[in-house]
């Protein structure tokens, strides 16, 4: 039974700065329609994917999915969680990497299996899609979307494995990077995540219900228990007989993504059973005994640098204040971005306070700097505010490198700290001076081996091969680098 139901499409043509690409929760109950449940786990996640959001629930029978583009909170409401009538189910949140921004690209995605229906939601980026894809087009295979998930679930479909199980299982041998993936069937869910762990995976427990989310947050909101981690490389199924757990493929090398303790996953969710507010605190206290600075006072670029600022401060003993107001209820734009949109976005998003930041030597701590002009522009605010001085420090190291694994950063050739050095950065932003988080100093933050998180963009090393998807070659990217190239004075 195919029974998608789609809203209005909705295209959003203004897009800056670093992605994730989506969130994902699915809930296994033997008490209640989850609908409403799962609607309150993905407005958890929404930080993960703002683009589209979807609903898919099973009444033992047959499989029904909602979805549309959009927030959580615009795509569902009473009238359309009421036909969602189910035990069992899945939901997702979606930021696209692979695939554009269109209704058909939101998930769940409903497909069939000798008959009988499933739903996927997916976390990641596969990286061997085109190799896929085409084996997939040669035999008869039609695709509907341009996404990633939909060759995994057509990798299902086509099986010729008798059991749904031994289909996925078969998928799962064939595909290469980085995925936690939540499948849907008339009676069980099932999850998945890669060997590598690039993509965080918790399990918890409300009564007799089981849950799996992207984040623990998710957990949180529902007042569920957190179970754990699922492991890189299982395999974890939920049904009427309860939880049964399977290592599929040997584990050679797990490489969490680092971004997800830096910045993408929220301040109260964990971690390694880290809570990401005090891995975050520790960023900046690494980053002040790294590159202190004598200044007046410590500011963030909020929110997200706000962790690492206050840590900042509690290590070099330099006072902590808001310097910006953000404008929380400033959603995207739909105008055409040019540069003098751009800078006007900035500004409705951030307001610097002049009184407090006026004839002062500020330390202003952010996250990243990716392309650089975002930066530039809060740089601009803060000396037009009559701030004396800035040193900008960044809780992680520069990033040279782009992410094939399910993050949307930039074409290597934007990043800025790709072809300029750290004080030609500086002299780009107009600061006094500049520093970022060591590797070192990240992973003592952190406090876990280094060999358990992907460094690749930062340092090159792809845990994965990336080969297929690679577009350009050296002399490629030595050409864009010039016609990219800013006079620097």
């Amino acid at each position: 039974m195919n029974n998608e139901i789609s809203g209005e499409a909705r295209k959003d043509i203004f897009e800056t700065g670093i992605h994730e690409e989506c969130g994902i929760f699915g809930i296994y109950s033997n008490e209640s329609n989850v609908a409403e449940i799962i609607f309150y786990g993905l407005q958890a996640l929404q930080h993960r994917g703002q683009e589209s959001a979807g609903i898919a629930v099973s009444d033992g029978e047959n499989i029904l999915v909602y979805k549309d583009l959009g927030l959580v909170s615009s795509v569902f409401n009473h009238q359309n969680l009421a036909p969602l009538l189910g035990k069992i189910g899945i939901g997702h949140s979606r930021y696209s990497t692979k695939g554009r921004n269109a209704w058909k690209n939101s998930q769940p995605l409903f497909r069939t299996f000798r008959g009988q229906s499933f739903a996927v939601a997916h976390n990641g980026n596969l990286i061997n899609t085109e190799s896929l894809r085409a084996g997939q087009l040669k035999k008869g295979v039609k695709f509907e979307t341009s996404t990633d998930t939909e060759i995994f679930a057509s990798l299902i479909e086509t099986s010729q494995k008798e059991t749904i199980e031994e289909a996925i299982e078969e998928a799962i041998s064939k595909v290469k990077g980085s995925y936690s993936i939540l499948i849907l069937t008339k009676d069980k869910i099932i999850g998945l995540r890669d060997p590598n762990g690039f993509r965080p995976m918790a399990l918890g427990r409300k009564g007799d219900s089981y849950i799996i989310a992207s984040e623990t947050c998710a957990l949180d909101i529902i007042d569920a228990v957190y179970i754990r981690e699922i492991d890189p490389g299982e395999f974890l199924t939920i049904d009427k007989n309860g939880l049964r757990s399977q290592m599929i493929f040997p584990v050679d090398r797990k490489s969490m993504c680092i971004f997800e303790l830096i910045y993408f996953a929220r301040p109260d969710s964990y971690l390694f059973k880290k809570n990401m507010y005090e891995v975050r605190h520790r960023m900046g206290q690494e980053l002040a005994n790294e590159s202190g600075s004598g200044a007046d006072l410590v500011i963030s670029v909020p929110d997200s640098g706000t962790p690492a600022a206050i840590g900042y401060s509690s290590a070099s003993k330099i006072p902590y204040v808001e310097g910006f107001i953000k404008n929380r209820y400033i959603g995207r734009t739909f105008i055409q971005p040019s540069p003098e949109i751009r800078e006007i976005g900035v500004k409705l998003k951030l307001n610097p306070l002049k009184d407090i930041i006026k004839n002062k030597r500020l330390v202003v701590v952010d996250d990243s700097i990716v392309r650089g002009n975002t930066s530039k522009q809060i740089v601009k605010m803060l000396y037009n505010a009559g701030a004396k001085e800035i040193h900008m420090r960044i809780s992680s190291p520069p990033l040279v490198y782009p992410c094939f694994y399910g993050i949307d950063m930039a074409a290597r050739t934007e990043f800025i700290a790709n072809h300029r050095t750290v004080e030609e950065i500086r002299r780009f932003l107009g600061v006094e001076s500049l520093a970022y988080l060591s590797i070192d100093g990240l992973v003592k933050a952190i406090g876990e081996p280094k060999d358990n998180f992907c460094f690749a963009c930062f340092n090159g090393d792809y845990p994965v091969d990336v080969s297929e998807i690679i577009e350009y070659d050296k002399y490629s990217l030595e050409s864009e680098i010039k016609k990219q190239s800013v006079e620097i004075s």
